[in-house]
């Protein structure tokens, strides 16, 4: 039985707006799913749009938010290779991967949404009956995917992602360049919510999503099972 491969992509972006404070992904929404995958036998390689390092929120490394996950990825050596040396997101196919994961923290809003390797990407593993997961703000990847009838892929479906409240509670509304709650209901999503903080993940055919780091464990686990079947 051949392993199963699951690429995670991440954002190449660092600018928070234009506060001059920095972005990036957020640590737990990685390190939790990653080792997930690697625990249950998966192989897991990365991807952003640029290639090279994928720049760390640096608000993810306080040690308020720090888990036994994220602990792991500090010591781990090679995680931190891996990331510091993520493949051209242009040069992957989705034929060579099981399912695709899509962490959060606010890059992802910037350069993710837009992308043309994204969304050919994830539009290719949904025509291929592959799943597709996200989390937080990273669940913006799927803004303008399309169905090969040309409607929006969340049109009508259950997702998940960062909410209006938890974004005015963090003090950013004003500094995205959108409001991913409301940008999901404008495409058709059924956007569905837990309380804020609150571990939440829905799964609506091939679409998992989860609503904020601390979902990021169980949007992996239902990428898991639905491709242990």
């Amino acid at each position: 039985m051949s392993t199963k491969k699951i690429l995670m992509v991440l954002t190449s972006h660092d600018q928070l707006g234009d506060t001059g404070d920095k972005t990036g992904f957020w640590i737990e929404e990685f390190a939790a799913p990653y080792y997930a995958l690697l625990d249950a036998g998966f192989e897991v390689t990365l991807a952003t749009p640029q290639g090279g390092a994928a720049p760390i929120d640096p608000k993810s490394e306080l040690a308020d938010f720090q888990t036994p996950a994220t602990e792991q990825y500090f010591g781990d050596a090679a995680a931190q290779h891996a990331v510091a040396n993520t493949h051209v997101l242009a040069s992957v196919e989705a034929a060579d991967y099981d399912g695709v994961f899509y962490p959060g923290g606010h890059g992802p809003l910037w350069d993710l949404v837009d992308n043309p390797d994204s969304i050919s990407l994830l539009e290719q593993f949904l025509s291929a009956n592959k799943p597709v997961s996200a989390v937080c703000h990273a669940t913006a990847a799927l803004l303008n995917v399309k169905e090969p009838s040309g409607l929006f892929a969340v049109k009508g479906k259950a997702v998940a992602g960062f909410t209006n409240t938890e974004e005015a509670a963090v003090g950013l509304t004003d500094v995205v360049p959108f409001l991913l709650q409301d940008a999901l209901v404008a495409r058709g999503a059924d956007f569905q919510q837990s309380d804020d903080w609150h571990a939440f993940a829905v799964q609506d055919g091939l679409l998992i999503s989860g609503q904020n780091p601390a979902s990021s464990v169980l949007v992996a686990q239902k990428l898991i099972q639905h491709i242990q079947g």
